[in-house]
């Protein structure tokens, strides 16, 4: 067969494309330009290669404690940290194109991209293959590039589309294009076809799965139904469908674990209510949140160093309805350790006590979709398509104030159970990465000391900045500005 010389496969090489079932082990194989690309192991490679950048989602970036995962989180007004994260300059709304996080996402985003368009254009080749395994490799190549692209129109608003693998450098410049032809021509296609696919519900190696599948689609369509597309009505329905498919396997497939605790669990991971998640382990890929979220310098752990990079804003952790559990130690939030007073609420979501007591190597999955979150984002849909809440959405909300150990809500109407639900988000997703992204699509943002929901333009968070119309879009990093001429700067950057 011959070379394979575009400057994306190049680019991969350099790297390593490791053939592996679960993708983070080491030194499976490495293709070269000269690799047999007619064995099932050089197949399995290329798939294998489109899950090298899912971590771009957490990890570590900017200073001294920094994390990608941090950028949402500070721009929702509901976290801080420490002076060397540039914390304050998202708090503060001064943030600019030379910012921390802003290339990091960029440049991961689209790699994955590139890695992605190579697999699509070099699998079918493989005559190897099945047509069944074809259909689900393709399947997964497909959901990947959608969930990249996804990311990227949410934080960016209009970017390049690049559909195919770049033969010369030049072949990267191009125009940006509109948000709602991204959707409409990679995105939506990318994960309708995915969907047709035989891929099984659950994999419990944490690669692409049907559950993956239909709740990234889920959360495609409603984003989708709101800002800035506003695809409405059908949206929302089309969300409603794929997210209740999901919740059709609950008590089979998925299921809610019952103590939150059971999230910090290693032994858990790919299992219970997680649906997809970036996959950590002790050896080749430890998580970077648990340090990141401990107290600064607090001595209570292992690890050299103590971040207290992403740190909860104590007017969000006060805004939780009274009684609830997610609030009370060691649940969502730890306050103390060993007898060690902290000063202030943390993040548990990600406490890992063998790391922390031990080996300071975390193995614990960062979630990017876990049932709960389909569960609302059911009960949203399906609320704004039917104009009022079905029984179904009701169940929903309840099942997861239950476990919250909150009384169960009745008798609403469409804005109110809409209200309520964008509650739940709030509280039982914080710190996943989801806040911003709601914030960015309803236009609304929670008001923690109020407990109303403001209008996105206009709202001064509690570090008394007010956002602006320009802050609905992350700027165009500065160094892809000074390379691409074709490139246009968002508003007010």
């Amino acid at each position: 067969m011959k070379k394979i010389i575009n400057y994306c496969f190049t680019v991969l090489i350099a790297i390593g494309l490791h053939s592996c079932d679960a993708f983070l082990e080491e030194n499976p194989g490495t293709l070269t330009t000269q690799a047999d690309l007619s064995s099932p192991e050089a197949a399995r490679a290329f798939v294998t290669s489109i899950y090298a950048n899912l971590n771009v989602v957490v990890t570590g970036s900017g200073g001294w404690g920094g994390n990608t995962l941090s950028l949402l989180e500070f721009m929702s007004g509901k976290a801080d940290g420490v002076p060397q994260t540039e914390a304050f300059r998202f708090n503060q709304l001064t943030y600019d194109s030379q910012s921390f996080y802003i290339d990091t996402y960029w440049n991961g985003l689209y790699q994955g991209i590139l890695r992605c368009n190579v697999a699509l254009e070099q699998l079918p080749q493989f005559s190897i293959l099945s047509e069944q395994e074809l259909s689900d490799y393709l399947a997964e190549v497909r959901t990947m590039r959608a969930f990249y692209y996804f990311y990227l129109v949410r934080m960016y608003g209009d970017v390049p589309m690049i559909s195919e693998p770049v033969r010369e450098l030049a072949d990267v410049n191009r125009p940006r294009v509109a948000v709602k032809t991204i959707y409409d021509e990679i995105i939506l296609p990318d994960l309708l076809a995915a969907e047709n696919s035989g891929l099984a519900w659950r994999r419990s190696n944490g690669e692409v799965s049907m559950g993956f599948i239909k709740s990234l689609l889920a959360d495609v369509y409603l984003t989708y139904a709101g800002h800035p597309v506003m695809g409405g009505n059908q949206a929302y329905t089309e969300s409603a469908l794929r997210s209740k498919e999901v919740l059709d396997q609950m008590g089979t497939v998925y299921n809610l674990f019952p103590e939150y605790t059971d999230m910090i669990n290693p032994e858990n991971k790919n299992s219970g209510e997680f649906i997809f998640q970036v996959q950590f382990d002790k050896v080749n890929r430890t998580n970077p949140l648990t340090p990141v979220c401990l107290p600064t310098f607090a001595g209570i752990s292992v690890y050299s160093n103590e971040f207290g990079g992403l740190v909860p804003r104590q007017e969000f952790v006060e805004s939780f309805e009274a009684g609830d559990k997610r609030v009370q130690e060691k649940q969502y939030f730890i306050t103390e350790y060993k007898g060690e007073t902290l000063g202030g609420h943390y993040i548990y979501k990600w406490f890992d006590q063998t790391a922390v007591d031990e080996d300071a190597r975390s193995e614990l999955n960062f979630s990017v979709y876990r049932l709960p979150d389909v569960m609302l984002m059911y009960a949203e849909a399906s609320n704004r398509a039917e104009g009022s809440p079905n029984s179904l959405a009701l169940e929903m909300v309840n099942e997861i104030r239950e476990r919250a150990e909150l009384d169960p809500i009745s008798g609403m109407g469409m804005e109110d159970f809409e209200a309520e639900v964008w509650n739940q988000r709030y509280f039982e997703l914080c710190f996943e990465g989801k806040a911003w992204f709601d914030m960015l699509r309803t236009r609304k943002v929670r008001n923690d000391l109020t407990g109303a929901y403001d209008d996105f333009v206009g709202h001064t968070n509690v570090f008394n900045s007010t956002f602006a119309e320009k802050n609905l879009l992350f700027p165009i990093p500065l160094r892809e500005m000074d390379v691409n001429a074709e490139l246009v700067q968002n508003p007010g950057f």
